[in-house]
């Protein structure tokens, strides 16, 4: 069953936010940043085990198990989903859930189900590797599957990831590895891995200016919000 690790009286004229996912920079970077704005009267983190929360206004609520189906319903206004792993130095961060996308769908009609209207997504993907027709709609059966669940916003925000960076004894292995690496300068520079704290500051913006409907930025457009002023550029986004 879910329990929130500590328990106080929500502000009932705000929205609840709900966080799956606040690991890593990114999540580190929404979550400070969506705190911090005051818009919301609670937040609630998903965690695999009771942790104290560093932040006024914000809860930790545990999940049962791995399977999102099988979890009861926590109510909440706003979703939020990343995929940011958590740094294992941060001790913080072990304890959080952080879903696989394989998770995507049953996460979303979860929260769906706690009563969620506004459900905003940063998914990662590889630059470069995402057909042009794919980019500003929605690219697979599990997003198509979201989008028919009935909330009011839908956000996806189409973030390039940075390539892990590996290690391997064998010396040819290693030349290789050099060698594809290369092609990553191919890759057109609106198509690169933009900092956290940019994506943090869009998906911040996007909550307060979108409208009802679905909503998708392309990696083009991320990028494009980090080297300018993120509210025009949303402005334009979201019309």
């Amino acid at each position: 069953m879910l329990q929130a690790a500590a328990r106080g009286t929500p502000s009932e004229a705000k929205p609840r936010l709900l966080i799956a996912g606040a690991t890593g920079v990114l999540g580190n970077e929404v979550l400070r940043r969506l705190v911090g704005s005051s818009r919301f009267g609670v937040t609630q983190v998903l965690a695999r085990e009771p942790i104290t929360a560093g932040l006024r206004g914000v809860r930790t609520t545990l999940v049962p198990s791995e399977d999102p189906q099988d979890w009861p319903p926590a109510a909440a206004d706003t979703g939020i989903i990343l995929f940011d792993p958590p740094r294992m130095f941060h001790e913080r961060e072990r304890a959080l859930w952080t879903p696989t996308p394989r998770q995507l769908l049953p996460l979303a009609r979860w929260m769906r189900a706690g009563g969620v209207r506004t459900v905003a997504i940063v998914l990662p993907h590889a630059p470069g590797q995402l057909p042009e027709a794919l980019k500003r709609g929605l690219a697979t059966l599990d997003e198509q599957a979201i989008a028919g669940l009935g909330f009011e916003r839908l956000l996806i925000l189409r973030s390039a990831q940075k390539p892990p960076e590996t290690r391997h004894p064998d010396v040819l292995v290693r030349l290789a590895h050099w060698m594809l690496g290369i092609f990553r300068y191919m890759v057109p520079s609106s198509e690169q891995p933009v900092r956290a704290a940019k994506v943090a500051e869009l998906l911040n913006v996007a909550l307060l200016l979108a409208r009802p409907g679905i909503h998708v930025a392309p990696p083009e457009l991320v990028w494009q919000a980090a080297q300018q002023d993120v509210r025009t550029v949303a402005r334009g986004w979201l019309g």
